[in-house]
């Protein structure tokens, strides 16, 4: 749930990237892999390169961005044109699908390099006074030339929560949801709140629950589009469930033995329900 010990961060320029880096290539989101039976692997930039050679692929790259290394390979972000095609052998797929297909640890370095490709995109002009901005050599960020302004990559966060009621926990299914399945509820933090009372505020909005015995149990990048989801767990300290039904399907205590469909391995809602489950057990 996290980025590769191996994982150095920098900035610098693309342009001395070696041809063997990593290049993570994205069109709306959508990284440029190679399919080999059930498998994806990432290209290099060499690979890039050859393609660019074939005028009969469009693969135009719009901007790059220099990433760091992993295990002493330079990492390379790129934003494809609008009218890039995915070559014969390559597919264009969306990351999600893609985290059982990826190596694991390249995942989640893909899921940095999106969330800089989209921030790049997005942070060209400046949106105080609309002049074009410039990339800061020594730090992550977009400076204004005409008044100064500094763009930093946007980062939301949000509290998930695992709320515990004896040997019960307590799970909802929002729309957004695959079919059937119920998960762990969440929300984002507001301006000037703790995470602790975001915790609360959350839980008593959707469901109508009130909590107590707030304890931190981890974190996870979360790039669906720029989230920190930040995990909890907390103890059920009274109410019933009334479900907002703006946001809620629906609602219910699960225990071991009644637990629906829960989310993949790849989210830390299933690692908080995983380890309420090894408890149990």
């Amino acid at each position: 749930m996290t980025l590769p010990n191996e994982y150095l961060p920098a900035v610098g320029s693309p342009d001395t990237a070696a041809p063997e880096s990593y290049a993570f290539a994205f069109l709306n989101g959508r990284l440029l892999v190679h399919i080999e039976d059930k498998a994806a692997r990432l290209p290099n930039l060499a690979d890039l390169d050859a393609l660019h050679l074939d005028a009969t692929v469009q693969l135009t790259t719009v901007r790059r961005q220099h990433l760091g290394s992993f295990h002493g390979r330079d990492l390379v972000s790129l934003e494809l044109h609008a009218d890039a095609e995915a070559p014969e052998g390559m597919l264009l797929e969306n990351l999600r699908a893609l985290f059982f297909r990826l190596d694991e640890e390249l995942f989640w370095l893909a899921a940095r390099a999106v969330q800089i490709v989209a921030w790049d995109r997005d942070h060209q002009i400046c949106g105080r006074c609309g002049t074009p901005t410039e990339d800061h050599p020594k730090e992550r960020s977009k400076q204004c030339p005409e008044c100064g302004l500094t763009h930093y990559p946007r980062l939301s966060p949000a509290v998930i929560v695992l709320v515990e009621r004896g040997d019960q926990i307590l799970l909802a299914r929002s729309p957004y949801l695959p079919a059937e399945m119920f998960s762990t509820l969440a929300g984002f933090v507001e301006p000037g709140e703790t995470l602790e009372q975001t915790v609360a505020r959350e839980i008593e909005e959707e469901v109508s629950i009130r909590v107590k015995n707030v304890r931190y149990f981890g974190s996870q990048p979360w790039p669906f589009p720029n989230s920190l989801m930040i995990g909890f767990r907390a103890d059920y300290a009274g109410g019933e469930i009334v479900i907002d039904e703006d946001e809620i399907e629906s609602a219910d205590w699960f225990t071991v033995d009644t637990l629906p469909k829960i989310p993949p391995r790849i989210s830390i809602a299933r690692a908080l329900i995983d380890s309420w489950i090894g408890e149990q057990s």
